[in-house]
């Protein structure tokens, strides 16, 4: 019986066995796999963050070592709100078309080296709702001799014009617009010393024009500040009056003593630069 038992296999004894070296072989392919991993997830976090480092700000869009190429700086456009324009001068005035037409009573006379504007009618038989808004239209022009008539014939319709000048006052405000709108240096000059004459020029007048306040006034906001800094020099040219910005400044004053209680408010709605001339 024992000879017997002692040539049977041990069964038990190789199962340990086998079992004992599966644990050793699966404990060694356990931490070789740890080790690997996290030698892998080592590598990819720091592959990551360089990834993360090349493609910050990108969007995710692939990325060169390439130098990149300078794209040209491109200016803001300006607006041009200053700029002359060319097209209101370009176009033909009704002074000029009723001129060349021999349609207005008055011509070009000359008294030793000095001109001055003859009329054929006189004032009292002249219709001013035809022939005021057309000499207006005029002040457009920069040529001669359609320059000279058509402004000293605004100086002398308004000087001797009296009562019938306010009826026509709603005719002259699309005239008066479009030379201002010209941007014009000379011509916003002549258009302004014209309305100082206009406002002095008859009774009522100047709170005529305070309902056209929104049609003038935005230009003179927009030229009020153009004046001229010479600093501690002196402007010979000062007789001339060709300064834009004291002007317009003489203007709305005009305006202010003459455009009755709303003159004030209205002027200052459009320009709130302005300050009261009468109001101190």
């Amino acid at each position: 019986m024992t000879t017997l038992r002692s040539r049977l296999p041990n069964y038990a004894t190789e199962e340990k066995e086998s079992l004992s070296s599966t644990s050793s072989s699966s404990s060694k392919r356990g931490s070789f796999s740890s080790s690997s991993s996290s030698t892998t997830s080592s590598l990819s976090v720091t592959g990551s963050s360089t990834l993360k480092k090349t493609l910050i700000g990108k969007g995710g869009a692939s990325s060169s070592l390439a130098e990149a190429v300078a794209k040209p700086v491109v200016k803001a456009p300006k607006a041009g709100a200053k700029e002359v324009r060319t097209e209101l001068l370009q176009q033909q005035t009704e002074f000029r078309r009723f001129y060349d037409r021999g349609d207005l009573p008055i011509q070009v006379a000359f008294e030793g080296a000095s001109r001055k504007l003859q009329w054929k009618v006189n004032f009292d038989k002249l219709d001013y709702h035809h022939y005021l808004p057309i000499f207006f239209d005029g002040i457009r022009e920069v040529n001669e001799p359609y320059k000279f008539l058509a402004r000293q014939g605004c100086y002398d319709l308004l000087s001797k014009g009296g009562n019938k000048i306010l009826p026509v006052i709603p005719q002259l405000i699309i005239p008066i617009k479009t030379a201002l709108n010209t941007r014009q240096p000379e011509i916003i000059c002549e258009m302004l010393k014209i309305l100082q004459k206009l406002v002095v020029s008859g009774k009522m007048i100047g709170e005529a024009l305070v309902p056209y306040y929104r049609q003038l006034l935005p230009v003179f906001n927009l030229l009020c500040s153009k004046n001229v800094n010479i600093n501690d020099k002196i402007d010979y040219g000062q007789q001339k009056r060709t300064n834009i910005g004291d002007l317009i400044e003489e203007t709305l004053e005009l305006f202010e003593i003459n455009g009755g209680e709303d003159a004030f408010i209205n002027i200052k709605y459009m320009i709130p630069t302005y300050e009261s001339k009468v109001l101190r």
